[in-house]
């Protein structure tokens, strides 16, 4: 992919000698620093089997494109039965009355559709996931690990929330317990997203035409039988009656609820990344399955928040209590019993079985996503902080369970708080990439196309981490209240117009030279390459992305890949695929050191502190203290919500209950402090050991290979000579 002009690099000076690395001016006579042993070459590729990991960590070459582009996009559209978005509409409806929130769902619709059109654009034309995407548009290659963990929060919460609302609806038809119906639910997914988007494509396929007419049927019975309901609908006030016209405050705090389901684009990301190239044939088709598989759910997304105030209306007319109104098993119950009401006997047997029916369809079809989802977000996560990668079905498993533990704790109450400050962050996430794409990279602050790899991006870019990082805190603050009410009201907002101002201001603040550590040179496997070469000079500035438009032979696992998933690497003296490259843990990145987290971390604390704070800082004592100014904060959140969370299970509220509770969870805190600092340092203290074990092992692998050197050119010496007195026995024996 063309790499831009300004995309400088910072001077590099040759690498000191770290985990697997000799410095290049100390090469053995042109052999790689580093040799692919049988294992490790092994390892990789049985990682790389694309058949189950579906190309967790990497880019989707052309050839596994091969689906039609209808076949994409209905695959991405079905992830649009959640019915949470039914939840969320009966819910602003019941808080902040119609008006407020009919005009928050459209706002709400509205912003998405417009954010995720180039989310989409760029995930489908480059063929990234929302992971591989982050990385290029902002974030650099360790900075959208926060935003993996975010993404996998927020799968594996919205994972539990679908399944609780998919045992409710065993319940309510086979009279099975919540807790097994959780781990029903749980367990019948994992089967299905074994194998990836081809298993999870057929599933689409299969349950769609069911799906639909299940969901539509009811809203025709209703207007058909119910023809003054929406008119009754737009004078609802709440259920405090306080929302019978339109309030701002009321508007901005529905909208935040509402906005929160932004983050269903980065699953949408992770279908589109499948479809086939787009070319002069197939380019309106190409574009009709980009919005219907894209953009074009929030359409429908809203037609369901809308049905969902609907029918909550439809259930409280029922004299259905508000609490069980805004859940979907009660809604369309009530609605299909007005379907099978005077049509068939028992019309509540029949009510139930088709509610249950719909429920189960709708939940199982988002809750495969749900799963896939997170196991690409895991799996990049932990391959990125581990150099290791145990295969996505692994972190799938991982992510279901975590699910299904929550499921199984009760804790629905906490899971909506930790939703609440999270989509503050989650939006200013998705606002910065949104912002690189639609600002920087047309304004030239950015390079064009996505790049992805570890060997070519900066492990922080302040772009990205910067505007996200501000525009959290800001909303975060705004959130709890310290901004005012009419702020709290809009902190989404607040979110949203923060990071996506503040991206473009650092990036061209910046001059963009965080984007790019360097570019890689031409694979020309007959080009011979200097062993005494400077690493920063490898990969010179404006070359050719690695054999750009054809196959190049990754040397770590021996297989063949396209150009834009290679790049050029001085640790081994030739081309390496991304997956081997990010889960290499001994090249201590030589092919960038001025682009390491350690190197940059390093260049900013000299920049910004004192000497004297910068050499405490920059020791064992100043990295354990940053660890626990993160975790104890950390920590002290988690309890709080789970205290949170106790407090809301009290029938009555006991004032000498919640003391004494309190407390014990403050002891029980305390003691989780001191077993976390004492970890802490045994985390800190076993780093430095093994670094300085491996700048041992290095030093001795450094003698040995000079050592070795030596050896061979003496038996070279030793060959040229038994050669030459060969030589001379056989011109001896002629004459």
């Amino acid at each position: 992919m063309a790499e831009p002009s300004h995309a400088t690099l910072a001077p590099a000076q040759p690498p000191v000698l770290g985990p697997g690395i000799v410095a290049p001016s100390d090469r053995v006579r042109g052999e790689a620093v580093q040799r692919v042993v049988k294992v490790r070459r092994d390892y990789n590729s049985w990682v790389a089997r694309e058949s189950i990991e579906d190309y967790a960590l990497r880019f989707t070459p052309r050839s596994f494109r091969k689906w039609s582009e209808l076949r994409v996009a209905n695959t991405a559209f079905g992830a649009a039965s959640f019915l949470v978005l039914e939840a969320v509409g009966a819910t602003l409806l019941v808080e902040y009355g119609f008006i407020n929130a009919f005009w928050a769902i459209l706002a709400t619709g509205l912003i998405i559709f417009l954010a995720g059109l180039p989310i989409s654009h760029y995930a489908a034309r480059y063929g990234v996931d929302m992971d591989l995407l982050t990385r290029g548009a902002g974030f650099g290659y360790i900075g959208s690990t926060v935003t993996s963990l975010i993404y996998a929060s927020f799968t594996f919460i919205f994972f539990a929330l679908e399944a609780a609302i998919m045992a409710y609806a065993l319940e309510l038809a086979f009279d099975i317990p919540p807790a097994w119906g959780y781990l029903i639910c749980a367990l019948a997914v994992i089967p299905l997203v074994i194998y990836g988007v081809t298993a999870i494509s057929r599933l689409q396929v299969w349950t769609q035409p069911l799906w639909l007419l299940l969901m539509i049927v009811p809203y025709i019975y209703v207007f058909h039988r119910n023809p003054e309901l929406v008119d009754d609908l737009t004078r609802y006030a709440g259920a405090n009656g306080q929302g019978g016209q339109f309030d701002l405050a009321l508007f901005g705090a529905a909208m935040t609820v509402g906005i929160a389901l932004i983050t269903q684009m980065g699953e949408q990301a992770d279908y589109l990344r499948f479809m086939p190239e787009r070319t002069e044939a197939n380019r309106r088709r190409w574009w009709a399955g980009l919005l219907l598989g894209g953009p074009g759910w929030v359409v429908l997304g809203v037609l369901k928040m809308l049905g969902g105030a609907l029918l909550a209306y439809l259930a409280i007319s029922h004299a259905v209590p508000v609490a069980r109104a805004v859940d979907p098993n009660q809604m369309y119950l009530v609605a299909y019993e007005e379907v099978f009401t005077n049509l068939v006997p028992y019309p509540l047997t029949w009510a139930i079985a088709a509610t249950a029916l719909l429920v189960v369809v709708s939940q199982m079809k988002i809750n495969v996503t749900n799963a896939y989802a997170g196991s690409l977000a895991w799996s990049n996560f932990f391959a990125r902080l581990t150099h290791s990668h145990p295969g996505r079905v692994v972190w799938m498993v991982f992510n279901t369970v975590i699910a299904l533990m929550l499921m199984e704790l009760n804790v629905f109450q906490a899971l909506g708080q930790v939703l609440g400050l999270y989509s503050n962050i989650a939006i200013a996430w998705m606002m910065a990439v949104v912002a690189d794409l639609v600002i920087n990279k047309p304004l030239g602050l950015s390079p064009k196309g996505i790049e992805f790899k570890r060997a070519h991006l900066y492990d922080i870019n302040p772009v990205g981490v910067g505007a996200m990082g501000l525009a959290s805190v800001l909303s975060i603050a705004a959130y709890l209240g310290l901004m005012g009410p009419m702020a709290q009201a809009f902190s989404a907002l607040i979110a949203l117009v923060t990071a996506f101002v503040t991206a473009p201001l650092i990036a061209w603040y910046t001059q963009g030279k965080y984007y790019l550590a360097r570019t890689s040179q031409p694979m020309d496997q007959a080009t011979p390459v200097d062993p005494a070469m400077p690493v920063h000079q490898a990969a010179p500035p404006g070359g050719r992305s690695a054999a750009t438009g054809g196959l190049s032979t990754c040397t770590v696992c021996e297989r063949e890949y396209e150009g834009e998933d290679m790049a050029y690497c001085p640790a081994y003296l030739g081309s390496i695929c991304s997956l081997c490259c990010s889960l290499d843990a001994r090249c201590n990145d030589m092919c960038k050191p001025q682009a390491s987290w350690s190197a940059q971390w390093q260049s900013v604390g000299r920049a910004m502190l004192p000497s004297r704070l910068w050499v405490r800082l920059d020791s064992e004592l100043g990295r354990y203290l940053l660890l626990m100014s993160a975790l104890v904060p950390l920590l002290g959140l988690l309890f709080w919500m789970i205290y949170r969370q106790e407090l809301t299970m009290q029938d009555v509220p006991d004032a000498k209950l919640s003391a004494a509770l309190g407390m014990g969870f403050v002891k029980a805190y305390a003691a989780l402090v001191v077993v976390t600092a004492i970890v802490g340092w045994w985390l800190v203290l076993t780093h430095k050991s093994r670094e300085v074990a491996q700048e041992e092992s290095n030093r001795q692998t450094h003698a040995l290979n000079e050592q070795t050197g030596v050896l061979r050119d003496e038996i070279a010496s030793h060959r040229r000579t038994d050669e030459a007195l060969q030589e001379a026995k056989r011109l001896a024996d002629t004459a």
